[in-house]
């Protein structure tokens, strides 16, 4: 049987089928928050649009699935290189989005460095972890700085806030599955939980206005405090069952809630306000299965490698659908991170679909796929080696 058919039949299936479910709400989703615009406007092409980057990322996802992922010992440097290369590009041709320089333009396709840096980080970081095991716990972790700290310090400059956050908990993750002491992790999140406020001095206005809106919506309702206080109406709005699908007269047709983010940040409220709580609650059950299934595959790794990059991609994962999920109901300060999958955006579906398609090729290679060579129990090979031992243990000892 061809090798890439039989690695075919070795499919994950749930994490397939859990994937496509996604893929059909974020259209819907996208639908519901778009349908209602001018046929000509580009935010009524946003369906069309997200269709076709869900097609092409699914594709990237089964081919990246096919190949072992110990190609990354290859491959990770050029695609860390790649997005810290992109982010200093970003600081003199970027684009900026809502007070951050942090998409680069290519004609009518637009990229954000920043997720395919936090990609090669991931990559990076899992050969650091599993080739250097006998390490000093403080050299890897002085080490994983290294790696994590120019992104970060690029992102920060732009200033996209919430694109240094999501590092944390996938370092953290990565390195207590990477066997570093909880002593050190400890004494990391002491000495950071320290550094706050002294960084809280460095940050923008507007950044410090969504700071102390989280702390207090109601501080500038019609200011700094519109969008999330918004989101809260809408999603309450939705009641239990919602206002149901090309509902009329919601939040997102009026312009409540502002149409330039509908679609991509605050997604999950369109989803609260047109299939009310048992949407929400559905879409977040689907991220959970999700996420139970990403940790299943990283428990059956055959190797450390597969091990961190499985746990690195769901932490990233998680770490989405939680702050995003979390801002729109004023759980967490808003920052820019997009739902996985859900939210409009080609580059990120496709950067996500390729991180999934790195857990799923780990899935694959759990095991050795070539078939073990046939060995005759009834007559065992002769080696010279065994014949001497059989030699020796005929010959009694004097």
């Amino acid at each position: 049987m061809n090798p890439y058919l039989r690695k075919l039949f070795r499919f994950n299936w749930v994490l397939l089928a859990l994937m496509i479910a996604l893929c059909v709400c974020s259209v819907v989703a996208i639908y519901c928050a778009t349908f209602m615009r001018d046929p000509h406007s580009y935010l009524s092409q946003s369906p069309r649009k997200q269709t076709i980057w869900i097609a092409v990322s699914l594709a990237v996802f089964l081919v990246v699935g096919l190949i072992d992922y110990r190609w990354i010992k290859w491959g990770a440097l050029p695609v860390y290189i790649g997005g810290v290369f992109l982010l200093v590009l970003c600081k003199f041709i970027g684009k900026a989005h809502f007070g951050a320089k942090s998409w680069i333009e290519f004609g009518s396709f637009s990229l954000q460095p920043s997720q395919l840096a936090i990609l090669g980080g991931i990559m990076i970081i899992g050969l650091l972890l599993s080739e250097y095991r006998s390490m000093h716990p403080m050299l890897k972790i002085l080490l994983c700085g290294v790696i994590a700290g120019p992104p970060c310090l690029l992102v920060a400059i732009q200033p996209q806030l919430g694109g240094v956050i999501v590092w944390i908990p996938v370092i953290m993750a990565m390195l207590f599955v990477g066997g570093i002491p909880l002593r050190y992790l400890i004494a990391m999140i002491l000495i950071g939980s320290a550094v706050i406020p002294v960084a809280a001095h460095w940050l923008k206005p507007f950044q410090y206005q969504r700071l102390t809106t989280f702390l207090d919506p109601d501080a500038d309702p019609l200011g700094a405090g519109w969008n999330v206080n918004q989101s809260l109406t809408a999603i309450g709005s939705g009641g239990f069952k919602g206002k149901g699908f090309r509902a009329r007269d919601t939040l997102v047709e009026q312009n409540l809630l502002p149409p330039t983010v509908a679609h991509t940040d605050f997604i999950f409220s369109v989803i609260g306000e047109a299939f009310g709580f048992v949407g929400g609650a559905a879409l977040l059950s689907v991220f959970a299965f999700t996420l139970v299934t990403g940790l299943y595959v990283a428990y059956q790794a055959k190797d450390q490698l597969g091990l961190l990059i499985a746990v690195g991609v769901m932490t990233l994962f998680f770490t989405h659908v939680f702050m995003n999920s979390s801002m729109t109901i004023s759980l967490m300060p808003i920052a820019g991170l997009p739902l996985p999958i859900i939210s409009y955006g080609g580059t990120f579906v496709m950067i996500i679909m390729f991180s999934l398609g790195l857990v799923q090729s780990v899935w694959i290679h759990r095991r050795n796929l070539t078939p073990p060579r046939a060995v005759n129990f009834s007559a065992p090979e002769k080696t010279p080696m065994a014949t001497s031992r059989a030699v020796s243990r005929a010959v009694p000892a004097r």
